[in-house]
């Protein structure tokens, strides 16, 4: 069990996993050790609490397909071990992302000090470019 929250684990069941040739250069290494790692979770079909599920399928995230899998591809190091622990800690911060709920934004006015000084600098520069603006009569 994968421990998420207190109160919310993920089956290891539930997480697909996939070994690939990893890209890019390494030479022969590369061309014949699958050292990538593909992670594969279906959000509709996890045992996941149906609050995380909706927050999952709503996020715009690269990693979220329509379908509502997360993909979650690492190839970072030449170890497949490696790889497979930084994908399952991406997919475990991604999870975790979740439950954070971001505080909502209170609209204020602008003080009468700020407005003034705002219109003082703006009265400032107009002035400044008033200036600039000579009529030669020639």
């Amino acid at each position: 069990m994968i421990n998420i929250s207190n109160r919310v684990q993920v089956s290891e069941n539930e997480i697909e996993w996939q070994f690939i040739r990893a890209s890019g250069a390494g030479g022969q290494h590369v061309n014949k050790v699958s050292t990538a790692v593909q992670l594969i979770f279906d959000i509709r079909a996890s045992s996941l609490p149906e609050f995380y599920q909706q927050k999952l399928l709503t996020l715009s995230d690269h990693r979220i397909t329509q379908s509502g899998k997360v993909i979650i591809k690492c190839q970072q190091s030449r170890s497949q071990d490696d790889n497979r622990q930084q994908a399952l800690a991406q997919f475990i911060e991604l999870l975790r992302s979740v439950t954070i709920v971001t505080k909502k934004r209170i609209a204020t006015k602008a003080t009468y000090g700020s407005q003034q000084r705002r219109m003082d600098s703006k009265k400032k520069r107009g002035n400044t470019k008033a200036l600039r603006q000579q009529k030669f009569i020639g």
